[in-house]
């Protein structure tokens, strides 16, 4: 009888094993490095060759700026985590309509699921402080028909809500503890952050100390941008020290967050990067400054550290971009932000390999190769275990 229950013990254990893990809560960005996916451009790789070539880089976060038929068939079985996004051309209609909403989460996110792991849907980009003050209006709404959209399917659990915000949301910002939100942003944020608040979702930032520092080379320290050694900054009503400009962007989001009463609501960087060519007027858009920025960017998420005003809160950065992107429109340095050429190789030594390195060549299988090595491994794992069963058993 001991022999037996030892064994359905082990029959316990086994099927704990092999039982699938279902998660109840997917969280939208998994560690603290991710990537942004534009296609602005007519030479990239395919989507396929792209989701090689980033688990080639182990970049598992990834933000796309649409819903690409294309891209979430081709990121199917690949356990890659997207955010996709809703154009900011959608909001009026998302607002004022929650059966479109619910048409376009049915097309673009539920029919994917769970193969393209959808994790989260940015509504709108930059629209607080844009030019188009319609659309300042429609964001809540749109906001809220998509998230009812998704809570009606059921997939509130799998897919974050957000909307990411560049600076022009933010009134003096230096120093970071001085910053509040405009006054004209107020009236529209804040019933939005209310809603973030209660759903659960973070405050998403696009910040640039590139575009800082080439608005005013002559009073910002380049080393202070880069994540060089540099003198830094003081911040006399707090009493804390930055030794780089991308901390203290977050640390300035924070106050501003604080001032308007969501001091518990966690900062997300959606996109920050570095140039590295631009017009003559673009200082500091190099290549060498560009691997400096985001070489050392990557060593400092990579730290899994906070910063000095939220020293508890990780910072989580999605890198801009992985590719140069030849279509775009605007100055030089808008169509220079990859980590990777149009060809796949790359653009500057970061860590990463191109699309055709050994590395990226092992990474060639399909899901299906992937489920059965997957198989295989806790096969040859749980052999012991059953041969201690049958020893057990002829006791």
């Amino acid at each position: 009888m001991n022999s037996l229950r030892i064994f359905a013990q082990i029959a316990q254990l086994f099927m704990l094993f092999f039982t699938p893990i279902v998660s109840h809560r997917a969280q939208a960005f998994t560690g603290t490095y991710g990537i942004n996916y534009g296609r602005i451009a007519d030479n990239i790789p395919s989507p396929d060759e792209v989701a090689t070539l980033l688990r080639a880089a182990k970049i598992k976060n990834v933000r796309i700026y649409d819903a690409d038929h294309s891209v979430l068939k081709a990121f199917s079985g690949t356990g890659l985590e997207l955010v996709i996004g809703l154009p900011n051309g959608f909001l009026k209609d998302m607002s004022a309509n929650e059966d479109h909403a619910l048409t376009w989460v049915k097309e673009n996110v539920q029919s994917f699921l769970p193969e393209t792991h959808i994790v989260g849907i940015a509504v709108g980009n930059e629209v607080l402080g844009g030019g188009d003050l319609e659309l300042w209006g429609a964001l809540l709404g749109a906001v809220k028909n998509i998230h009812k959209a998704v809570n009606n399917l059921h997939l509130a659990d799998v897919v974050q809500i957000t909307t990411a915000h560049s600076q022009a949301v933010f009134d003096n910002s230096y120093p970071p503890s001085s910053c509040i939100f405009r006054d004209n942003v107020v009236q529209f944020i804040k019933p939005l952050l209310e809603f973030f608040s209660e759903i659960g979702s973070p405050f998403c930032l696009n910040a640039y100390p590139f575009i800082a520092y080439k608005g005013d080379p002559e009073n910002i320290d380049i080393n202070y941008a880069l994540f060089q050694s540099t003198q830094g900054i003081y911040d006399p009503k707090t009493n804390l020290h930055y030794d780089n400009m991308l901390d203290a962007q977050i640390d300035a989001a924070y106050a501003a967050l604080e001032d308007a009463g969501f001091k518990k609501m966690e900062v997300i960087i959606t996109e920050t990067g570095w140039a590295s060519h631009g017009d003559d007027n673009e200082s500091g858009a190099t290549p060498i400054n560009a691997r400096t920025y985001n070489y050392n960017l990557r060593k400092r998420l990579a730290k899994k550290k906070g910063t000095p005003f939220r020293p508890k809160n990780v910072v989580k950065a999605y890198i801009f971009a992985i590719f140069n992107e030849n279509l775009k429109t605007g100055p030089t340095s808008e169509k220079n932000y990859g980590l990777f050429k149009a060809d796949g190789t790359i653009s500057y030594d970061i860590g990463f390999h191109g699309l055709h390195s050994s590395s990226a060549s092992s990474l060639l299988l399909s899901p299906k190769d992937i489920r059965a090595r997957s198989w295989s491994q806790w096969h040859s794992l749980l052999l012991p275990v059953y041969a201690a069963a049958l020893l057990l058993l002829l006791r």
